[in-house]
């Protein structure tokens, strides 16, 4: 518990044998040393996604900075290195597919992962990461609640955010 009383949010890793534990997230990512920085962000470029997604159906869609991999060890680097985040173990759909894994970080810790690595990005993803390190954080109030002129900026953000890396759009 903190000192306010509420309880800190959980993630869950899988170790090895496909066991999970519950770790505490971090609130602030970690000062990470420049080659931390390009190494995450070729995993980026590689394998991962920057995108912009809903959890629910009624709220507005989040930074997501994730990415996929089978080696587990290698997104548990991640995550320790960050300081934030969680890794989940992806759904297997099929005897004949490697279990994979991914690690994902959303929103302001998001932004501040990119803050670090976008001079390291080489795909079309330093455009979507460019993108949200300048406009995220002015476009989206903690509280949820927009005023009509920032709900109307949100949604072109979103626009040009998603046309960003896009089919047709590399």
């Amino acid at each position: 518990h903190t000192a306010a009383g509420a309880t800190r949010r959980r993630f869950f890793l899988h170790d090895a044998t496909g066991r999970s534990s519950k770790v505490p997230t971090a609130r602030q990512v970690a000062a990470l040393v420049l080659e931390t920085c390009a190494y995450i962000a070729g995993l980026i470029d590689g394998e991962g996604t920057i995108t912009l997604t809903r959890e629910h159906r009624s709220e507005s869609r989040r930074l997501v900075v994730s990415i996929a991999n089978t080696e587990l060890a290698l997104l548990d680097f991640v995550r320790r290195a960050v300081g934030a985040g969680r890794v989940t173990r992806k759904r297997v759909t099929s005897d004949a597919h490697t279990p994979s894994f991914a690690y994902r970080i959303t929103s302001r810790q998001a932004v501040a992962l990119l803050q670090q690595i976008l001079p390291h990005l080489r795909s079309c993803k330093a455009r979507r990461a460019q993108l949200a390190v300048a406009r995220y954080v002015a476009v989206t109030p903690r509280n949820g609640r927009y005023t009509a002129e920032l709900r109307a900026e949100r949604c072109r953000f979103e626009e040009e955010f998603l046309g960003l890396c896009s089919r047709g759009n590399p």
